[in-house]
């Protein structure tokens, strides 16, 4: 019974909420970051309860360096892909958030790790890594399922380029969490990419204002 509630956990949570959100798009405009941050503390406080949950996973830093280290090549080549691609198909966007909303770009540098990426990491990664190990026991399986939850997510800004985008970081992130056990290393990767993905142009699609 208790194998079968953990699935119902996971379908409500991972899909049903996300859908839920599409339905009510133009009414997250000023709760979506809210909303976000509930659902984590919510994820926090469950696994927190859990004794077999290993609480320095969160801020792990043990081989915090190392596992960012060997991203480095994946960084680089994102850089350079993304901002080829994007400079061809929407150059008129180009820097546009640093260079035109300076201000705004400024406040989300401090804003969007610690309201966003954050949370985001509790949920996608710390709390669906051990809250279903038992029902998922493949480490490389719940990596991948945590990729396509993170991209369905992003299904509330209503384009696939948020998607896809989300699928490409959420794999990134899973398999970095899978082998530094680090929430720690996930925010410090999945904040360097969304704000070099919002600073070049890309975040037009994944922000919550144009909702």
């Amino acid at each position: 019974m208790k194998m079968k509630t953990r699935w119902l956990e996971m379908l409500v949570l991972f899909v049903l909420v996300p859908l839920a959100g599409l339905g009510a798009q133009h009414y997250l405009h000023q709760f979506l970051l809210p909303t976000l941050i509930v659902l984590a503390a919510l994820c926090l406080w469950l696994i927190l309860q859990d004794p077999g949950f290993k609480r320095f996973r969160l801020v792990n830093s043990g081989n915090l360096r190392a596992a960012l280290w060997r991203r480095r090549p994946a960084f680089i080549a994102g850089l350079c892909v993304s901002g080829i691609l994007f400079f061809s198909f929407s150059n008129a966007h180009w820097f546009h958030l640093p260079t035109q909303e300076t201000e705004r770009w400024l406040i989300l540098l401090v804003v969007y790790p610690l309201c966003s990426v954050i949370p985001q990491e509790l949920i996608y990664r710390t709390f669906f890594f051990h809250r279903y190990k038992k029902i998922i026991p493949k480490k490389k399986t719940r990596a991948w399922l945590s990729a396509l939850f993170f991209a369905w997510a992003h299904i509330i800004y209503g384009n696939w380029i948020a998607v896809a985008v989300a699928f490409g970081g959420g794999l990134l992130f899973a398999f970095t969490y899978a082998k530094s056990r680090s929430t720690l290393a996930c925010v410090i990767e999945h904040s360097i990419w969304g704000l070099w993905l919002f600073s070049f142009g890309l975040g037009q699609y994944i922000d919550s204002d144009r909702l």
